[in-house]
């Protein structure tokens, strides 16, 4: 069983790798990017038996930093 967690800044939260990497591409020509919001994807490999409830205590208690950032599980 796996399961993935995306991880993304609150909005309203600044994003200074975003920002970073929106300025690079204006600089490598691709002028048509006006935002970006930069994130991390973590995959977990669970035992049989671990449901949404545990991932998400996962993510309460270490993945997210649930001050300034939100996260989505999608369990397969």
């Amino acid at each position: 069983m796996k399961a993935t967690v995306h991880v993304m800044l609150k909005n309203g939260v600044l994003d200074p790798q975003g920002e970073a990497v929106r300025h690079a591409l204006g600089a490598l020509g691709f002028g048509g990017v006006n935002g970006v919001r930069q994130g991390k994807v973590i995959e977990l490999d669970l035992a049989e038996g671990t449901d949404e409830a545990e991932v998400t205590a996962m993510c309460e208690k270490l993945l997210a930093n649930t001050v300034i950032e939100s996260y989505r599980v999608e369990m397969s």
